[in-house]
């Protein structure tokens, strides 16, 4: 496969906090990635962003040492291309659109940290 738009679902073993903050980690390493989205109750992580599926499962699996079962793969491309002719801007506008992914979630895009610079998560209170 070709690096394309993709949106993935996968299953992850995720049985606690440590493994969340594992997981959740290995996916803010990862440049390629745009979005991502963790439900820790239903064990599946959706990415989203221009990457190969394979590689970035093969990522997850080799940073955090759990099983990861890739469920589905959408291929974002081709959706957007057909997107595009349908929708027409409304002019005058007084909102900006909330921007919805595949699945009726809202999207929120990170930033990525200076080069330099690691992110560290405690709970200590000081």
């Amino acid at each position: 496969m070709t690096v394309k738009d993709y949106c993935m679902v996968m299953r992850i073993n995720i049985d606690c906090n440590g493994c969340y903050r594992k997981v959740k980690r290995a996916l803010l390493e990862m440049p390629e990635l745009e979005s991502h989205f963790l439900e820790k109750k239903q064990t599946k992580v959706i990415v989203c962003g221009r990457f190969i599926p394979q590689d970035v499962a093969i990522k997850i699996k080799k940073k955090t040492n759990r099983r990861v079962e890739i469920l589905e793969i959408q291929n974002l491309s081709e959706n957007n291309e057909e997107n595009v002719e349908e929708q027409k801007p409304v002019p005058n506008s007084p909102q900006k659109p909330i921007e919805r992914n595949v699945y009726g979630l809202i999207e929120t895009k990170r930033e990525l940290p200076a080069l330099n610079h690691r992110v560290h998560y405690t709970n200590r209170s000081f």
